[in-house]
């Protein structure tokens, strides 16, 4: 896939005689970051989890498996509209309610690079959120162009998923613990926590709190 700062594969996935496009991402073809340990597929595949658990369908099918180039995610491949990201969603009011899950799943996963173009409209209509490998850090990471909502309550649906799943003294699901480490699930934890206590979008703070490039 060209532009994409670390390996990022269009691969054929097929089982059974059946057969779909998926987004490989070996953990070979990462570049090394300095405040991220390797293995940001890990991360893009607990994300996945935490999407799941929610029931929010925001984020396409992601596994971890061993391909061709060794272990990474894969993801189902979403065709999507050319040319729409965020900054052209959030033009329509009708795409408000998938851009605020959007926002409010960033906070809860500490997004630290939630560009424009990570907001998909696929071609079925629905708005899908990818590229999750620099998320789940368990230090405050949000970069994020969703800023639109800011000062605006959290939808009460968004809000009791969850507290369900994430805002009791219940364990996390063992696929987390395989994919993140103890002060990462804690952290995770906590910013639950936070966003069932204090549900409304955080202000911006800083230009700081964008990404670069915005899409």
């Amino acid at each position: 896939m060209p532009w994409a700062s670390n390996a990022t594969l269009l691969v054929d996935v097929a089982l059974a005689g059946d057969s779909a496009r998926a987004i490989y991402k070996p953990g070979r073809g990462e570049r090394p970051l300095w405040d991220y340990p390797a293995g940001l597929y890990r991360r893009e595949v607990a994300v996945a989890v935490i999407d799941g658990l929610l029931g929010w369908d925001l984020v396409p099918p992601t596994v971890q498996r061993d391909g061709p180039f060794g272990p990474g995610s894969v993801q189902l491949f979403v065709p999507s509209v050319d040319d729409e990201h965020y900054f052209t969603l959030v033009e329509r009011p009708e795409h408000h309610g998938s851009l605020r899950a959007i926002c409010a799943f960033d906070l809860l996963v500490n997004n630290g690079d939630r560009k424009g173009g990570h907001c998909l409209l696929g071609l079925d209509g629905r708005v899908r959120a990818i590229d999750h490998g620099l998320c789940l850090h368990a230090d405050p990471k949000l970069r994020t162009v969703v800023w639109d909502f800011a000062g605006q309550p959290v939808p009460a649906p968004l809000l009791a998923d969850v507290e369900r799943v994430f805002a009791s003294d219940e364990p996390l699901p063992s696929p987390l613990d395989e994919l993140l480490d103890d002060t990462e699930r804690s952290a995770l934890v906590r910013r639950a926590r936070a966003l069932v206590d204090h549900p409304a979008f955080p202000p911006l703070r800083s230009a700081r709190s964008f990404p670069w490039p915005l899409v």
